[in-house]
């Protein structure tokens, strides 16, 4: 045999071994890294078979002394995450580097960190990954057992026999320092004090539709797409997933070599929440749910039932019941949990989670919904409302009917609900009257038009709710408010629509008398919405209004008989005020003090006729709508020099306008189109962000200064 010299052949050969893949069809592999082995070439020429066997020794005794564990079958869409996770950890480096990998249950978190483990353990001293850290370390001897663990694996397997967690701290301390070594954690879940430690946040996102559609092709087909025929089914498929690989592993396993005719009826089966695949993705996410506490489970089944999609602060405010007594982190705990995410300041939730929750929910009393705590499935609700077969079981109803319909009350519906605490409608209408509502309630949604009978109050004078955050009346023809209806804890006052024509039947009573007014709500300080748009009948509204200091928006649009508003305005957190439509309401308020959180202020075609010179306090005004009024002059708005828009269009007895104007450097649009009767205009003229100027029509302005 001819003698060869192979020694460049074979540094291509160790080029191409560091940077080894293995296919994802080979189950038993995964993505490896094998460090490059240096080997000494003689310059003699040597025998090609002694040469390859040299080679081969060298390689096998580094691999050898590796462990790799099993990443997963199909590992689609680990290495691009493989790669984040490295760049955060800074593996070149020797300076100590903390990566927390995050994401909700199923989102493929271990899978990640144990790709990681066998890309770069071969660059440390040593390394070990730790499974099931937060089980282990509930106890004192698990936590123990972890400690050794970890020192066996860094100190080629020898044992130890300290008995106490302290101890076990100072030998790994002593041990272990000047050494670089990579500890991997798997399942850190209550270990509070390693967050100071993180140093970067790495978030396992979701599978796109193409790499989901990927993965479970892998598992259904063994294949990395879907034949002809089941594609439209693969999609259907991966649509109930949602990116989530648990879902996608297991539904395409389950599915694998069955029929078109059994994919379909396995696919339906997930739209009632059943079907053996679909039960095993929830055991797998049970187990995250039993190892929270009471209240977590408890707040977790309350967004799934009732608030997943609702604003973040409005749920937190509605959650904090005295009964339960929830942190005030109580929302960014179940995001740092991935049990919710926000976007926009909404909650969001995995489908699959909500799923599991209100599945929770009803293992509590399969065959009587009234014995459940939470009701959403528009049946269970009418049986119990209807019916009056409600129990102190029952926490919240939530009614979504299938199409918008009338459900008739009667005067027992509620009556044995003393623990409701949320009544929320979507798009039912409702008849009848009732004569008994919990106290325990926090939220009334009722909504829709409802047709109650008018002889009857229909809520209860006995109806005394201490705790009630949100109070939403849309659209009902009738109210009456007992005279003692102070809710301490009330956000939303939301009555707005109610009864376009009739709201004279709106009744607020106080000390027994009934007026066509709003009340005192002193005794209700928390109020941050106030909503009484196309109250047509509305004359008063009370001064205590004007000094609600967690009030930030109050609608009076349209509220044709208005002609009485508050004398004085002082509150600190109002952000959003209209009187637009309010024809009989010709005075604005005096305003007490700087109001800096004021921004949009509108008075359109309303009857005001003069802006109090203390307007100047609002100086966090951006937006003046004024157009179509009776204004006759505006005041110095030197005071506001953060306005943007001042819209003053058609304001037909407006004779005067402030030179102040002249020089709100913010102003981007001035509108002063139909003021027929103008005839001031600021003398000086220095606005410097001004895109749009509108003076048509202003037929007896002569003159228009530099």
């Amino acid at each position: 045999m001819a003698k060869k010299n192979y020694c460049w052949e074979f540094g291509i050969f160790f080029k191409r071994v560091n940077f080894f893949t293995i296919l994802p069809y080979q189950p038993n592999y995964q993505l490896y890294h094998i460090n490059f082995v240096p080997i000494f070439v003689p310059h003699v020429m040597v025998y090609e078979a002694t040469f390859i066997n040299n080679i081969i020794a060298e390689i096998s005794t580094e691999v050898l002394k590796r462990t790799y564990l099993h990443v997963a079958s199909y590992p689609v869409g680990i290495e691009s995450c493989v790669k984040k996770v490295e760049e955060l950890l800074g593996v070149g480096g020797n300076d100590r580097r903390v990566v927390g990998i995050w994401g909700t249950s199923g989102i493929g978190k271990t899978t990640i960190a144990r790709a990681v483990y066998n890309a770069i353990d071969c660059k440390f001293e040593g390394s070990c990954f730790l499974t099931d850290v937060s089980e282990k370390s509930a106890s004192c001897e698990g936590l123990i057992q972890l400690q050794k663990t970890l020192l066996s694996k860094f100190l080629c397997g020898a044992e130890f026999n300290f008995v106490n967690a302290h101890e076990g701290i100072s030998l790994i301390q002593n041990r272990l320092r000047q050494k670089k070594i990579l500890l991997i954690l798997d399942d850190v879940d209550k270990l509070e004090r390693l967050k100071d430690w993180v140093d970067w946040i790495y978030e396992v996102q979701k599978l796109g539709y193409d790499e989901a559609l990927e993965l479970f092709s892998w598992n259904a087909f063994k294949r990395n797409r879907p034949p002809d025929d089941y594609l439209s089914l693969a999609r259907r498929a991966i649509v109930h997933a949602q990116g989530l690989p648990l879902a996608l592993n297991l539904m395409g396993s389950y599915l694998h070599n069955e029929s078109i005719d059994r994919w379909q009826d396995v696919l339906n089966s997930y739209d009632s929440y059943g079907g053996e695949p679909y039960i095993d993705i929830q055991i797998i996410l049970r187990k995250t749910y039993d190892a929270w506490d009471c209240n977590l489970q408890k707040v977790f089944l309350d967004i799934a039932c009732f608030f997943k999609g609702e604003n973040k602060d409005y749920v937190l405010q509605m959650l904090r019941s005295s009964t339960l007594n929830l942190r005030q982190d109580i929302i960014d705990v179940l995001v740092e949990k991935a049990i919710i995410t926000i976007h926009n300041k909404k909650i969001q939730m995995h489908d699959l989670l909500e799923q599991m929750g209100q599945h929770i929910v009803y293992e509590e009393s399969p065959t009587e919904p009234s014995k459940r705590s939470r009701l959403w499935h528009h049946e269970d609700v009418c049986d119990v409302l209807i019916d009056c077969r409600g129990t102190e079981k029952i926490r919240g109803i939530v009614v979504k009917l299938p199409k918008p319909d009338e459900i008739p009350l009667n005067a027992k519906s509620f009556s044995k609900m003393e623990n409701l605490q949320f009544f929320i409608n979507r798009n039912a209408h409702f008849s009848g009257c009732v004569d008994y509502l919990p106290n325990s309630l926090r939220l009334i949604e009722f909504g829709g038009r409802s047709n109650i009978d008018q002889g009857h109050t229909y809520v209860p004078s006995n109806f005394h709710p201490r705790d009630l955050v949100c109070f939403d009346r849309r659209h009902t023809y009738v109210l009456n408010l007992p005279s003692n209806f102070y809710p301490r804890h009330l956000v939303k006052f939301d009555v707005s629509y109610s009864g376009i024509r009739q709201l004279k039947e709106f009744k607020l009573s106080v000390n027994g008398c009934e007026l066509q007014n709003v009340p005192d709500l002193s005794g209700s300080p928390n109020i941050r919405i106030l909503d009484l748009r196309d109250c047509t009948s509305l004359v008063e509204v009370h001064d205590s209004v004007g000094f609600l200091d967690k009030l930030q928006f109050l609608h009076l649009d349209r509220c044709s008989k208005l002609t009485r508003f508050v004398t004085r305005l002082g509150s600190r957190s109002l952000r959003y005020l209209s009187l637009e439509g309010c024809r009989r309401l010709e005075s604005f308020p005096e305003i007490e003090g700087k109001m800096e959180s004021l921004e949009h202020l509108g008075i359109r075609e309303s009857g005001i006729r003069e802006l109090p010179s203390s307007i100047a306090y609002l100086t966090g005004l951006t937006h003046l709508f004024a157009n179509g009024c009776e204004l006759q002059n505006i005041p110095d708005l030197s005071g506001s020099p953060n306005i943007t828009y001042l819209n003053l269009s058609y304001c037909e007895n407006l004779v005067e306008v402030d030179n102040s104007i002249g020089f709100l450097d913010e102003l981007h649009k001035l509108d002063l189109s139909g003021c027929s009767k103008l005839t001031r205009f600021p003398t000086r003229f220095g606005l410097r962000s001004l895109y749009y100027l509108s003076l048509k029509g202003c037929r007896r302005l002569e003159r228009f200064q530099k």
